[in-house]
């Protein structure tokens, strides 16, 4: 990825004129932020910082290029989902992190005894799962050929995870302390899935990844070690930072309709989010988090099922037994 970044700023430079480049900004739109790196000398560098310092120049400015690009990520929906969504890191890269995270959870928990440790348990996950991805096309054709794994582990936290490309994670804490019907629990896993599917993970990234940019083009000239943090910044993102309330919204909506298209009764996200707020006594989980006002959620959740409804009848006439 940074090859190809740094071939595509040569090319910018050299339609330019050359490599007389003084100054970089970068605006972070979503907070009103700028910042900016200039290097102004009269004097001419030694061999190898000119070397590094026209590297760092050709990358920032195929960063800062691959940063323009603007992408839809899935198609709308019923629920009518249509933000463009600007990506500076590409989604292979995204992937790559998250499986390698993925996988490193999977073994740890294996090496504890704390996965898939429930066979009734397992299977009755694995089975809604199964469900809501038959319906991922809908949204994005390409989620057929996404490497879908599906496990639980053994920990009585209340939470569940999607991570990009597919890799579903829930927790036994959150059936066993809720005590959730099949149609709540399908109500999770699809709000987690639809985040994966609007690859939220790889927005966030993105964003940072920007604001970052003249560290990363003060970490080359300088030939300090701090690039090496740029790939720290993707797993970080996708283990441990909340989703933005817009981002939230979107994956509660298209979750939804996930759910209604699967056979899973739309209005369990309600009584899913009631769930979750009888239950109190810590810190909601990441999927819940960032709603300030649970009242207008409840609402829209409403809302957002009324319209999905007709969807999930349809669904209960192809498949009489569906929950």
């Amino acid at each position: 990825i940074l090859a190809e970044n740094i071939t595509q700023g040569e090319e910018l430079i050299s339609s330019a004129g050359g490599y007389d480049i003084y100054g970089f900004g970068v605006q972070n739109r979503a907070q009103g932020m700028s910042s900016k790196f200039s290097v102004k000398s009269g004097r001419e560098p030694k061999a190898g910082s000119y070397r590094r310092f026209r590297l760092g120049v050709a990358l920032a400015m195929g960063l800062l290029a691959s940063a323009c690009q603007t992408v839809q990520t899935t198609q709308p929906g019923t629920v009518g989902i249509t933000r463009t969504q600007s990506m500076a890191v590409s989604a292979q890269e995204i992937d790559a992190a998250s499986a390698q995270a993925y996988n490193k959870m999977v073994q740890e928990a294996a090496r504890k005894q704390k996965l898939n440790s429930d066979p009734a348990m397992v299977t009755r996950v694995q089975g809604i799962a199964r469900k809501l991805i038959a319906q991922t096309p809908v949204f994005r054709e390409d989620a057929r050929r996404w490497r879908w794994e599906i496990n639980v582990f053994q920990s009585e936290e209340i939470n569940a995870f999607c991570m990009a490309g597919g890799k579903i994670g829930v927790y036994a804490g959150l059936l066993n302390r809720l005590q959730l019907s099949d149609n709540e629990l399908a109500a999770v896993m699809g709000h987690e899935v639809a985040h994966a599917l609007r690859e939220h993970v790889r927005e966030q990234v993105s964003l940072q990844y920007a604001t970052q940019l003249p560290g990363i083009l003060l970490a080359i000239t300088t030939g300090s070690r701090a690039l090496a943090q740029l790939g720290d910044m993707v797993s970080e993102v996708t283990l441990g930072l909340p989703h933005s309330r817009e981002a939230e919204v979107e994956a509660d909506q298209m979750g939804v309709e996930l759910a209604a298209r699967a056979g899973y009764d739309p209005r369990a996200a309600i009584t899913l989010w009631q769930k979750m707020m009888r239950n109190g006594g810590g810190r909601p989980p990441e999927f819940l988090s960032t709603h300030p006002d649970p009242q207008a959620r409840v609402q829209d959740l409403a809302r957002i099922a009324e319209v999905v409804m007709p969807l999930y009848r349809q669904s209960l006439l192809r498949q009489p037994t569906a929950q």
